[in-house]
């Protein structure tokens, strides 16, 4: 049996590669990786996210004049269960008044997310720290590090990005999508495009 090619290309091939054409003229080929515009959705993996992430690190803030605290290499975890996304960091404390200086540590704070419509940008919402571990200090003195540790890892990482977009990323044609509700898997972050 031969097989003939058809002498004019069907109506819904021509529609596809018109359709796929112009989204690969509106953004670039990794950018299209988690966009999926029949279904109006974009899912970014947790690898692309920890990248995201890596390149803000590290980061600190002064507190009351006295500690210096700073986080670096985050590991990002996603809770699908309760829609959040979690930072777990190494932690130091530095501080004129502390014997051993810089305390080293540990710290997990796990946060809402929302999305910063002028930035075009997806965001820590509300973080809280979980958990803080800290090595050498022990009594009072642990406790009030921890304290101060999980106070300024929460104001760092407020309004922290997780993903930013382009305004090249969300146009297709001539319709430009904004981002609609954000829900947590295991495996990435899957957004709404409205």
């Amino acid at each position: 049996m031969q097989i003939r090619p058809l002498p004019f290309p069907s109506r819904r091939w021509m529609l596809l590669r018109a359709l796929c054409g112009a989204a690969a003229v509106q953004a670039p080929l990794s950018a299209l990786a988690g966009f999926n515009f029949f279904t109006s959705e974009y899912t970014a993996t947790r690898d692309e996210l920890q990248a995201q992430i890596a390149k803000r690190f590290p980061v600190a803030e002064r507190y009351a004049e006295i500690f210096t605290v700073g986080l670096r290499d985050p590991q990002l975890g996603l809770d699908a269960r309760g829609n959040r996304a979690a930072i777990t960091a190494t932690l130091t404390i530095a501080s004129p008044l502390l014997a051993a200086s810089p305390v080293q540590g540990v710290v997990s704070v796990s946060s809402a997310l929302r999305y910063d419509a002028a930035a075009r940008a997806l965001r820590l919402d509300q973080p809280k720290a979980e958990r803080l571990e800290l090595q050498g200090v022990q009594g009072r003195d642990a406790e009030r590090l921890q304290q101060v540790g999980a106070v300024v890892a929460q104001e760092l990482l407020q309004g922290q990005v997780l993903r930013s977009f382009t305004a090249e990323e969300l146009t297709v044609g001539r319709k430009t999508y904004e981002i609609g509700d954000i829900t947590v898997q295991d495996d990435g972050i899957k957004v709404q495009l409205k």
